[in-house]
């Protein structure tokens, strides 16, 4: 008990200038650090606080999101429209207003992992070590039952454009379950994809298939993309800019747009 009595009049008399003034560092035996006056006790709390703070009203507007947005609201749209959320471009959309492609990391079946979109450099292959595409069509799968409507928009892209060596087609499945990404899971899954996955032809064009792992909500909000249960296209030019897009089941009119626009990237010089 008069241990603990010294110990709070020690710490009483400990003069309140010296708590705001300049915080002294010491590393190892190294010289002591002066800190400016600003960074007090009282200021690093401050910035605590708003870093909180602003990470408190991230997580509150995502919540609200996905309150607004349920698994009904996704099923009721695709009753009305077959998952056919906006019609597809009709032209290509101009390089000098196009939007560039979020960056996304992606796994192969056997680990291998790339993120897209490949930016080239030059005529340079880029830094993943693949070749340089003038167009490259990016499929996004967020639940099974899209895989059909993914598949009337990659075949024939992969027929017209089979023999083309600057051309690339990309079928992007999303896991964003946790169990499914933890490591070992993730490991064992992507083996089990891997042995399941169809064999390559021996064509120029090839269809990659890769899988994107975790949380993706920035990543969908950053396209517009609300409804999980649809597929989404869009054709990326060689700076990984968006210059088509679309989503559901493709029409013939959509089709034909999304091969012309196609041929036109790849005239592109």
């Amino acid at each position: 008990m008069l241990g603990l009595k010294r110990l709070i009049h020690h710490a009483n008399s400990i003069s309140p200038a010296i708590l705001s003034s300049r915080l002294i560092i010491t590393h190892g035996q190294d010289k002591p650090v002066s800190l400016p006056a600003q960074w007090s006790t009282n200021r690093f709390f401050e910035i605590y606080k708003m870093a909180d703070k602003e990470a408190i009203e991230k997580d509150r507007a995502r919540l609200t999101d996905e309150m607004n947005r349920g698994y009904f609201a996704d099923i009721g749209e695709l009753k009305r429209h077959g998952g056919k959320i906006a019609q597809a471009s009709k032209i290509i959309i101009p390089a000098m207003v196009a939007t560039k492609f979020p960056p996304l990391e992606v796994s192969y079946s056997d680990g291998r992992v790339l993120k897209l979109p490949i930016i080239p450099n030059g005529k340079a292959p880029n830094a993943e070590g693949t070749p340089n595409r003038k167009a490259s069509l990016v499929c996004l799968s967020f639940r099974a039952n899209s895989e059909a409507m993914i598949n009337s928009w990659s075949v024939p892209f992969l027929q017209t454009f089979s023999a083309s060596k600057d051309a690339e087609l990309y079928e992007v499945s999303f896991i964003d379950s946790t169990i499914l990404c933890w490591k070992p899971i993730k490991k064992l899954l992507l083996r089990k994809l891997r042995s399941s996955n169809p064999d390559e032809k021996n064509d120029a064009l090839q269809r990659q298939i890769v899988y994107s792992f975790g949380d993706h909500y920035d990543f969908r909000k950053e396209l517009k993309i609300l409804n999980l249960l649809t597929g989404y296209i869009f054709l990326l030019d060689k700076f990984g800019r968006i210059r088509w897009h679309g989503s559901g089941e493709a029409s013939k009119e959509e089709l034909d747009s999304l091969l012309s626009c196609t041929s036109l990237l790849l005239e592109e010089k």
